[in-house]
């Protein structure tokens, strides 16, 4: 297990997990979200490749329309 931080919380995570697989375990659309890994904003190309690692720290955040 891993041990990040995301949005501020403290979670544990499977080891070699990517952030695309973070995003689906919390049903997030990839499309509708910005990922920000350790102070780095990460373009979706490499939502799938981007290994998540131990102390790591994610900012997540989820776009809403409206009007």
């Amino acid at each position: 297990m891993a041990k990040i931080q995301l949005n501020g919380k403290k979670i544990k995570v499977n080891q070699n997990i990517t952030i695309l697989d973070l995003l689906k375990k919390y049903k997030l659309d990839k499309f509708k979200v910005a990922v920000e890994l350790n102070r780095v904003i990460i373009p979706k190309t490499l939502y799938k490749k981007k290994l998540i690692k131990s102390n790591d720290k994610l900012e997540i955040v989820q776009f809403i329309g409206g009007g």
